[in-house]
C-alpha cells in the first residue's frame, strides 16, 4: 500500500458510529443474506432501509429520466439546431450510443453477483472480488483502474459524480419551475416576467422534493411508482391529442429537412450541436446504483433495472419524437413564444384552450417534479457514500445517519443548499444557469468515460474480472470500446455554445465550471484528500464467510 494511503483498520470510531445506526434498522429492511454478506465484504454496515424491489426501482429509474417530457422541455434547443430531421436522426444516434454505455455500466453493477448457494460455507477466494458499489462510477474506477492510479482516479470521479447529480437537481428543478412561470405568462398576458420569480419557483420545487425525501421517505417507492404510472400514461394522452388535432407535416420534411438556426457553417454541424439536449434526455440511468443499499437483492435486480429503464424510456422517447416531427406546427411561430417553452405554444395552438394547455402541461410538470425527487435521492446517496470515504469536506457531518430516520438526512439537506446557491445564478444571467444542465451532462459523461475506460483497459490486459450473473461475455470489450467512441466526442460537443457568433450571453459557461470543479478536486486531493481519503477498494474484506452475516 502506498505510503499516503490510510489503512481501513484506522476507521474504528467511524465503524462504531455506523454500527450504532445499523442497530436501528429493522430486521425486515436489512435485505437478504447475500446483501448482508456483500455489505461486510465492502467493509460497510447497513444504515438505510432496503425498501426498493426490482419493479419499484424500475419505476424510480424511469421517473428520474422523464425522457419524453425532457424532449418537450428542451424543444427550444432542438428547434435551434436540427429541426425535425435533426430531432429524429439525432435521437436514433443518441439511443444507440447510450445502449453501449448502459450495457457496460449494467455489467459493472452485476460484478457483485456470485453464486452464494454453492459457496455458503466457504471463504471467498483471494482472487475473487465480491462487491456492490453504492456509487458505481467512483467505486468502479477504484476496482478496475491501474493500482497506482486507482485512488486518485476514484477520488476525481467521485467529485464528478457529486457535481453531475447536484447540477441535475438544480437543472431539472429549474425546468419545472420555469415551465410553471411560462404557464403564468400564457394565462396572464399582464404578468411582469422576472428572473427571480423563476429562481423562487425552482427553490420551491426542490424544497418540496426534499420534503418527500425526508418526512415521507418511507413512502418514496410508492410515490415514485405512482409517478411512473403518470409518466407512461401521460405520454399517450399527449400524443393522442396532438395526432388528432394538430396540423400534420409531410414525411419528406419530417425526416429529411434540417434546420440551422444557430448560425453554424453547415446543417451537419448544427445537428451535432443539437445532440446535446437529446443526450441530456437519456442521461443518468446509473442513478439506480446509487440507491443500491436500499434495494433488496440488489446484485440481481440492478443490471436488469438499468437496462429495462433504458429500453422503456428510449421507446417512449421515440414515440414522442415521431409525434413531434409530424405535429409541432409552424416552427417560426412557436420558437418566438413569450413563455420560453415552444411546447406550451404548440399545446395552445393545437387545442385553442388555456384549460387544456394547463392540463397537458401538468402532465409534464408532475413527472419533472418526480424526476427532481429521484435526483435528490440519488445525489444525497452519492455524496453520503463519498463522505463515508472521507472524500469531501465535513465528511463526518455529511455521512451521519440519524438512527430513527434511517436516511442520510444531512446529505439530503446539503443537496437543498447546493440547489439554492446554484439557482441564485439565474437572477444575474439565464445563460449561466443554463450552463448548469450542460455541467450535469459533462460531469456524468466524464465519469462514465473514466469508469468504462478502466474496465476496457483491464480487459485489454487480459486481467481477471470479478464474477457476475449479468455478463456481456465475449462482446464485453467491443461494447466497452463502442461506448467510449460515443462518450468522448459527445463530451466535447456538450461544452460547445448553441449559437454563433458567441457572446457572453450565448457562451456555454459549462466549460469554465467544469474546469473549476476538476482543478478544485485535484487541489483538495493534493492538500487534504490524499491523507484522509480511503478508496472503496481499500475497504474490501475478502475473508468474509457467509456464516459471518448472521
Amino acid at each position: 500500500m502506498p505510503s499516503d494511503m490510510k489503512s481501513p483498520i484506522s476507521l474504528t470510531a467511524e465503524d462504531k458510529e455506523m454500527n450504532m445506526a445499523a442497530a436501528h434498522v429493522p430486521e425486515r429492511w436489512r435485505g437478504t443474506e447475500e446483501d448482508r454478506l456483500q455489505m461486510k465484504v465492502l467493509g460497510r454496515v447497513q444504515e438505510t432501509r432496503r425498501m426498493f424491489t426490482f419493479v419499484s426501482m424500475l419505476g424510480f429509474g424511469s421517473t428520474l429520466m422523464v425522457t419524453w417530457e425532457a424532449i418537450l422541455a428542451n424543444m427550444l434547443a432542438i428547434l435551434t439546431n436540427g429541426g425535425t430531421a435533426g430531432l429524429f436522426w439525432g435521437f436514433v444516434i443518441v439511443v444507440t450510443g447510450y445502449i453501449f454505455v448502459y450495457l457496460s455500466l449494467a455489467e459493472m453493477a452485476s460484478m457483485s453477483s456470485i453464486d452464494f448457494l454453492g459457496n455458503r460455507h466457504r471463504h471467498l477466494e483471494a482472487n475473487t472480488t465480491v462487491r456492490r458499489s453504492t456509487t458505481l462510477t467512483f467505486d468502479g474506477v477504484s476496482e478496475f483502474a491501474p493500482p497506482r492510479a486507482q485512488r486518485f482516479l476514484s477520488y476525481i470521479v467521485g467529485w464528478l459524480c457529486f457535481t453531475g447529480w447536484q447540477s441535475a437537481i438544480t437543472g431539472i428543478g429549474f425546468l419545472a419551475g420555469t415551465i410553471i412561470q411560462g404557464l403564468i405568462v400564457l394565462n396572464n398576458p399582464d404578468y411582469d416576467f422576472q428572473r427571480w420569480h423563476g429562481t423562487l419557483l425552482t427553490i420551491a420545487v426542490v424544497a418540496f422534493c426534499v420534503l418527500l425525501n425526508t418526512v415521507v421517505a418511507r413512502k418514496l417507492p410508492l410515490i415514485e411508482g405512482a409517478l411512473a404510472v403518470l409518466h407512461f400514461a401521460g405520454l399517450f394522452v399527449v400524443i393522442i391529442i396532438l395526432w388528432t388535432l394538430a396540423p400534420k407535416n409531410n414525411a419528406h420534411d419530417a425526416f429529411l429537412v434540417f434546420s440551422n438556426n444557430g448560425g453554424w457553417s453547415s446543417d451537419a454541424a448544427s445537428m451535432l450541436i443539437g445532440l446535446y439536449p437529446l443526450t441530456l434526455c437519456l442521461l443518468g440511468f446509473d442513478s439506480q446504483v446509487h440507491m443500491s443499499e436500499e434495494i433488496e437483492s440488489a446484485s440481481r435486480g440492478l443490471p436488469r433495472s438499468i437496462m429495462w429503464s433504458t429500453y422503456a424510456n428510449a421507446t417512449l422517447g421515440f414515440i414522442m419524437v415521431i409525434t413531434l416531427i409530424f405535429t409541432w406546427g409552424d416552427m417560426s411561430e412557436i420558437i418566438q413564444t413569450p413563455t420560453g417553452f415552444p411546447f406550451l405554444a404548440m399545446f395552445y395552438n393545437t387545442t385553442n384552450s388555456l384549460a387544456a394547455t394547463n392540463v397537458l402541461s401538468l402532465l409534464i410538470i408532475l413527472p419533472l417534479i418526480g424526476s427532481v425527487t429521484a435526483c435528490v435521492a440519488t445525489a444525497s446517496r452519492q455524496i453520503w457514500a463519498f463522505s463515508r470515504d472521507n472524500g469531501v469536506p465535513w465528511s463526518s457531518f455529511i455521512r451521519h445517519v440519524y438512527p430513527k430516520w434511517n436516511i442520510p438526512l444531512n446529505a439530503v439537506l446539503i443537496s437543498l443548499v447546493v440547489c439554492v446557491l446554484l439557482s441564485l445564478i439565474n437572477i444575474g444571467s439565464t445563460a449561466a444557469l443554463n450552463a448548469i444542465l450542460a455541467l450535469d451532462l459533462a460531469s456524468l459523461l466524464a465519469s462514465y468515460s473514466i469508469c468504462i475506460g478502466c474496465l476496457a483497459l483491464k480487459r485489454i490486459r487480459g486481467e481477471e474480472l470479478p464474477p457476475r450473473q449479468w455478463t456481456l461475455g465475449r462482446w464485453g470489450l467491443t461494447v466497452n470500446i463502442l461506448a467510449l467512441l460515443w462518450l468522448l466526442p459527445i463530451f466535447v460537443l456538450t461544452l460547445f455554445p448553441s449559437v454563433t457568433p458567441v457572446t457572453p450571453a450565448t457562451m456555454n459557461w459549462a466549460v469554465l465550471l467544469f474546469v473549476f470543479v476538476v482543478v478544485f478536486a485535484i487541489g483538495y486531493y493534493m492538500i487534504i484528500g490524499r491523507h484522509v481519503y480511503i478508496s472503496p477498494k481499500e475497504r474490501l474484506r475478502r475473508d468474509i464467510q457467509m456464516d459471518d452475516t448472521k
